[in-house]
This record gives structure tokens, sequence and C-alpha cells, in this order.
């Protein structure tokens, strides 16, 4: 791959005697929209995490464009910090279970990063809030609290919020596995929805299958910390190479 948006090589980290990430090789190109699915345990989540500075790697190299975010665990000179940093502001995350401020509407906890982060006065920062409330299906739900939203509605104005910095990786951690079946349709189709109008890089985690194949363009499954197999959606689910993927469908499929 010439010139990827996210250049990963060599990254590993363990927990004790848990090896979690095992030597992690990855490249991923700017407008891509990569799914990864695998066992619990297998990985996928702590890469995400490292990704976004929440965990420290052991070990490897990470970089955003021009930008080392991760150089061998090694401590940062200021030059290299300020990179961390450019590299760090590129990437947004939503998580499994939304983390609004319980305290503030739909319409602030979206506003906030923009005008305490970009230093977007408030009149600013409130009108691309309500943009993407907009975007997201919940421009009338703007001054509601975060208990009176579904589950569903939550994830979107997270989804919202994680937008709101313009990040040019957007990742996205099980998502809708903290949903009632119901309302991940809607979550879905948002993202959906943000693949067509939105030139935004996506990595996905997530145990739906049916979600990675409807919005990936590229699929990888993981086991142990490793790139087991990676191909197009339905490359990986529909004639699966590796017997270990062979294994891990069959019984995703046997739980259906």
């Amino acid at each position: 791959m010439t010139n990827p948006l996210i250049h990963i090589q060599g990254l590993s980290k363990r927990f004790g005697a848990l090896i979690v990430l095992d030597a992690l090789d990855l490249s991923v190109a700017a407008g891509e929209r990569l799914a990864i699915i695998g066992p619990s345990g297998s990985g996928k989540s702590t890469l995400l995490r490292i990704l976004m500075t929440l965990t420290t790697p052991d070990a490897g190299r990470v970089q955003i464009a021009d930008d080392a975010l991760w150089q061998q665990g090694a401590r940062l000179d200021a030059e290299g910090a300020r990179a961390q940093h450019r590299a760090r502001r590129r990437v947004g995350m939503v998580f499994q279970h939304f983390n609004l401020f319980p305290h503030l509407s739909a319409l602030r906890n979206v506003a906030l990063a923009p005008q305490h982060v970009l230093g977007l006065d408030k009149a600013a920062a409130e009108s691309r809030a309500r943009k993407l409330l907009e975007r997201v299906g919940l421009g009338d739900k703007a001054d509601h609290w975060p208990k009176q939203l579904s589950g569903g509605q939550k994830q979107r104005v997270a989804i919202a919020r994680a937008l709101a910095l313009e990040p040019d990786v957007l990742l996205l951690d099980e998502i809708t596995s903290a949903l009632d079946t119901e309302l991940v349709g809607e979550v879905v189709q948002v993202v959906r929805d943000l693949t067509t109008d939105s030139a935004t890089t996506m990595m996905l985690v997530t145990h739906q299958l049916s979600f990675a194949r409807a919005v990936a363009t590229r699929l990888l499954f993981m086991e142990h910390g490793r790139i087991v197999e990676s191909g197009t959606p339905e490359a990986v689910l529909d004639h699966p190479q590796e017997a270990r993927t062979q294994a891990f469908l069959g019984a995703m499929a046997a739980h259906r």
C-alpha cells in the first residue's frame, strides 16, 4: 500500500503473561473502511485503544500520515510529543457504552469538544453540533438529556460527538453490542450513510457480521493478537481460506 494513512509495524502489547498484540503489522489507506472481527481477547479493542493513546504499547511503531503516534514505546522528546499530538488530533472514537455526559443536553455533548479543543466560540460550536445531530437523524433531540434518549439515540449522539472534531480516522468499538436488537439497525444505518457522504477512514470492531458486511471495504479476522485472514467482507465471510476463520464463522452461525 503506497502512503497509507495509518501504518503499524511490529505492534506488541501484553498484560502480564497474556500477549494481546503480537508484533502486528497493518496498513490502512485513506478512505478505507476496515472491519475487525475475532473472538474475545484477540486484541481488537486494544488496537483501537492504542490508536486513541488510551493504552500504551510495549513495542512497535504507529504512524498516522507523517506523524508518529507511537515509536518503539520510547519516551518522547519535545518534537516527538508534538508529532504525537498532531497524530492524536486526527483520530476520533465511539465507544460501546456511549460515555455521554449525563448533565449535558445532546447539543452540549456534541458542542463541548469543538468549543474547548478547537477553540470555537459557543455559537459556532453549537451550530456545528446542530448540523451533526441533523446528520445522524437527531435534529429534534438537541435539547434532550441523555436519560431521555434510547440506547440507539445515545449512540448516534456519540457518533456526532466524535465527528465534531472532524477526524480523519473514526474508530468504532463494538458500537452496537450494548443495544437491544431492534435498535441496532438505526445505528448501522447512520454509519452506512456516513460511508456515502464522507471520506473519513473508519476502523470498526464488531461481532455483528451483517454490520461488517454492510459498511466495510476490507475485513480482518484476528486471533491471539495476530491477523489470521484479510480480504473483502464477501471473500472472508463467504469463502474463508483459513481453518481458524472457518471455525469461528461456523460457531457464530450456530449461535444465531
